[in-house]
């Protein structure tokens, strides 16, 4: 149990009593702080050669053991714990203000104990490695260890050997660290070279922005603290995900992109191929390298990029470091690390951090751990952080989980040094997330041309007057006489002949650059055209290879115990293969088996999905006795590739970054997300907007995604019915992506092997259908699975082209409305026309259709109302200029909530989509 002992005083030494009972008839009964605590009593006594039972033990012993004071024994272990559990929140981690009173309670005072205590010697203090210390030098460890330039959260931990380890890794090592000549060298040149890099941009260019990491230069020599332990803990790769503040100092001084590089950046002279779009941003771009640690390891590098919303990036950096684990590193995810470089009001502000946060330890989602970089600059924009949160630190959405968080103080160089280089053992050693706080300050306002007196001038009153990290740590140095005064000038005339090198533009060594597997699989890809999407490639499947995946799907293991409705799921499935009646749950795992047996390996994830939302997919099948799960799609033969599929917990936003960030790791895969209902995907418009959509033309990456969202008017209330379609639709353009709508199961399965067909790779959202699953009219035959491609385009097979007058375009589910009204009233003089892919749309074959129909009126028939859908969408195209519009008014709702308003509506629509 975890104690918080500051509250008990002289009326709970009982409550001591009984412990000490436990504790003698078994000393695992009690808690491991007790159990030392009566340890060392009984170690004590000994030494005293005096006897102690429970009756005495809240009296002092006679005799030679008179100087053993049990209480005040207990009093002393209490104010151990305490400043283990609160000594941060007296620690002198903020270098340009005063600590606000967060109400420790860590004076004498609060444990019943006066001055005259302090020269008293205390064998508790074992617990720190101090026995029978006098009390103010144990009270003078405590500080030292909790309340000086780091404090540490790691009491609130409920796995004790978490708490154990960290205790003793860094009561152990803390104050006996000491930095040889060479390293304390290679800390300043890492902040010689950090403030450089700012100096030459703030003199280049004046006023420009550029996110300057002034007031938080160890960032640099914490990053490469993080990549050279890491490396020496089995490290390979590391996979960097952050926003602006310090981004360019990053680039250059731990990724090694070259001064030039980013100066031609600056200038607009850098060479960009625009037929891959419009580019970004200068502190928004990725970039890839192999560095040579101080080992001399190589460790491949990579900051991914991101765009403006600022801890969007994290989810995405998992989602990456999880497909190169997977495939790269055979699932050893020890080799990868991801580095997550959060700002204060970010980190505290936004809720995919928890959302990230809690994906961490989940089966779909573990990375191994990410160690977690806060630039703690103390203020947003321009908010305070007293306005930018409750919680006493940014990084209390941490405490969350059960792993420690480290608080230091920006301005001591060696004291951060020294909390990355034990984040990075702690990562190795559990396989966890872990928190570092860097309290530092930023120089300038937001961006270089801000003013950040309008809203902090006290603040900046003091930052004006503040050496900046390398001046702090160069004089230390120089004061505790830790490096020759000569060296130091030398280090200075160094940095200054750097900065001039830089300023003359001086050419740089560039560092190796060494393809990675993923890459060199995606520089084998091409760019897409426009006429890529007219005709869909060739996707047909043999019967044999069909009839493989059907076995697997419909087979159990022996002694696997199912309950009925699983035995009739998969006789079911062997049933519709036979009777060439093949519905949309079936096609959809014949698709995905299909590409297990070409080598493609198939990861999807959402809410649910294993056996879907409408009870359809049953991706797995479970023992009714053991609940053991068995994977059918990984049972096909010995040689296929690997089916993964996860139920992923209730969110959107951060499962969807993830699986993003999948798909850039995996361009010889197929990486899936499924929303539980269209309308959810909401909750994860950010990574649509920012990520999936823009890309390929911001920073000109490819993504295979595939995403289902399920779609249809069916009475179920607003959030149910409508995926809003017109959303994605709007930010189509440039081929960014595929959207379609598809009304059959066999273009399901053409579509999801298309994905991969293509020598090109783009992000594909489909609406998929509810109802339509079971639907009896939805089905397809064997032969179109082994004869047939994708249809962008579905014809009319039932209307007499000589009589038609009216031509009906739809899309999706609606489809099958308007079928039974034409096949009940033998309507010959009505044609309907499926689209089933809306973007980009097949221009040429809806040509011939109108082609073939001249004389006809056209009409686009949505069960969306008129200001959703794909209306507004196809406006932007000049053949749809003559069309009407039938579909639901005009609404702010997607959706009515009553079951028979949504019937009259859908019938009143139908007939008049008829109504000639």
């Amino acid at each position: 149990m975890n104690l918080d002992f500051s509250h008990l005083a002289s009326s709970d030494i009982s409550y001591i009593d009984d412990l000490y009972s436990q504790y003698q008839q078994d000393p695992s009964n009690v808690d491991e702080t007790w159990l030392k605590f009566f340890q060392g009593v009984e170690f004590a006594v000994k030494n005293y050669e005096s006897e102690l039972t429970p009756e005495k033990s809240s009296v002092k012993s006679p005799g030679p053991s008179a100087d053993v004071d049990l209480e005040k024994e207990f009093r002393v272990n209490a104010i151990i714990q305490s400043f283990r559990a609160r000594g941060h929140l007296l620690s002198k981690t903020n270098p340009v203000r005063d600590r606000k009173d967060r109400k420790a309670r860590l004076l004498l005072k609060d444990y019943g104990l006066v001055e005259s205590d302090l020269d008293q010697k205390f064998f508790i203090g074992h617990l720190i490695g101090m026995p029978n210390a006098t009390l103010r030098d144990i009270v003078s460890r405590l500080n030292h260890l909790y309340a000086n330039n780091i404090g540490v959260e790691y009491m609130h931990c409920n796995d004790t050997d978490i708490r154990r380890w960290f205790r003793k890794k860094y009561e152990d090592t803390k104050l006996q660290t000491v930095y040889d000549l060479e390293k304390k060298k290679h800390i300043l040149s890492k902040l010689n070279e950090a403030v450089v890099f700012e100096n030459f941009l703030h003199t280049k260019y004046v006023g420009q922005k550029r996110f300057s990491l002034e007031g938080g230069e160890n960032t640099i020599p914490a990053l490469d603290a993080i990549i050279n332990k890491s490396s020496e803990l089995g490290v390979e790769e590391v996979i960097i995900g952050m926003a602006h503040r310090g981004r360019l100092n990053v680039l250059a001084n731990i990724m090694g992109k070259t001064y030039e590089y980013i100066f031609s950046e600056f200038e607009g002279g850098h060479s960009i191929d625009q037929t891959m779009g419009d580019g970004d941003v200068k502190y928004h771009l990725g970039f890839t390298s192999q560095v040579k640690t101080k080992a001399g390891k190589d460790v491949y590098l990579k900051l991914m990029p991101n765009p403006s919303h600022l801890e969007a990036v994290a989810p995405v950096v998992l989602g990456y470091a999880r497909a190169q684990s997977d495939i790269l590193y055979k699932e050893e995810s020890s080799k990868i690390l991801p580095i997550i470089i959060h700002g204060d009001a970010a980190v505290a502000g936004q809720g995919v951090v928890y959302e990230t946060l809690q994906m961490s330890d989940l089966d779909g989602y573990h990375v191994g751990g990410a160690i977690h970089f806060v630039i703690n600059n103390q203020i947003g924009f321009t908010t305070d952080f007293d306005d930018a949160r409750s919680s006493h630190y940014c990084t209390s959405v941490a405490r969350t989980l059960d792993i420690p968080i480290i608080h230091v103080n920006g301005d001591d160089a060696e004291a951060v040094v020294y909390a990355v280089e034990l984040a990075a053992e702690f990562r190795a050693t559990f396989g966890k997330d872990i928190f570092i706080d860097m309290v530092c300050y930023r120089k300038h306002g937001h961006n270089e041309s801000d003013e950040p007196k309008y809203t902090q001038p006290s603040l900046y009153k003091k930052i004006a007057k503040h050496p900046n990290a390398r001046e702090v740590y160069k004089g230390k140095l120089i004061d505790g006489k830790q490096i020759e005064v000569n060296l130091a000038t030398e280090m200075e005339k160094e940095f200054k002949a750097n900065l001039q090198d830089r300023l003359n533009m001086v050419k740089q060594k560039e560092l190796p650059q060494k393809t990675q597997k993923p890459d060199r699989e995606w520089e084998s890809l091409r760019r897409s055209k426009l006429s890529d999407f007219e005709f869909s490639p060739d996707t047909k499947v043999s019967k044999k290879e069909l009839m493989n995946v059907l076995e697997a799907l419909t087979s159990k293991p022996s002694n696997f115990s199912t309950i009925r409705k699983v035995d009739k799921l998969l006789a079911e499935r062997q049933k519709r293969f036979d009777e060439d009646n093949l519905d949309w749950a079936i096609c959809e795992l014949l698709a995905y088996g299909s590409l297990l047996q070409d080598g493609v390996s198939v990861r999807m994830s959402g809410q649910d999905v294993i056996r879907g939302t409408f009870s359809h997919r049953h991706a797995q099948i479970f023992d009714e006795n053991t609940n053991v799960a068995h994977d059918s799609l990984n049972n096909i033969n010995d040689k296929q590739a690997k089916f993964r599929i996860f139920n992923s917990f209730l969110s959107e936003y951060a499962v969807l970054g993830f699986e993003f960030g999948y798909s850039l790791g995996r361009p010889t895969d197929i990486n899936i997300w499924e929303a539980q209902f269209g309308d959810f995907a909401n909750g994860a418009q950010t990574v649509f907007d920012q990520f999936i959509s823009g890309t390929e033309s911001k920073w000109q990456k490819m993504s295979g995604l595939f995403v289902l969202l399920p779609h249809g008017y069916e009475g179920q209330g607003p959030e149910h019915s409508n995926a809003r379609p017109e959303r994605f639709l709007q930010l189509a353009a440039e081929e960014n992506m595929i959207i379609a709508n598809c009304s059959t199961p066999a273009n399901l399965f053409h579509l999801l092997r298309r994905q991969l067909a293509y020598p090109f790779r783009k992000p594909t959202v489909v609406f998929t259908p509810k109802s339509l699953l079971r639907h009896p009219w939805c089905v397809s035959k064997v032969e179109d699975l082994t004869d047939g491609k994708f249809r962008e385009i579905i014809p009319d097979t039932y209307a007499d082209i000589k009589k038609v007058k009216r031509v009906l375009f739809c899309t999706g589910k609606i489809y099958y409305d308007l079928l039974a009204y034409q096949q009940k009233e033998k309507r010959k003089d009505v044609a309907i026309i499926r689209v089933e892919q809306l973007y980009p749309l097949a221009t040429k074959q809806i040509e011939e259709v109108l082609g073939i129909y001249e004389k006809a009126n056209f009409v686009w028939v949505q069960e969306e109302p008129k200001n959703m859908g794909a209306w507004t969408y196809l406006l932007r195209y000049p053949m749809f200029m003559d069309f009407d519009l039938i579909g639901r008014k005009s609404s702010a709702s997607p959706a009515t909530g009553f079951a028979s308003v949504h019937a009259r509506e859908q019938s009143e629509l139908v007939e008049q989509a008829f109504n000639i």
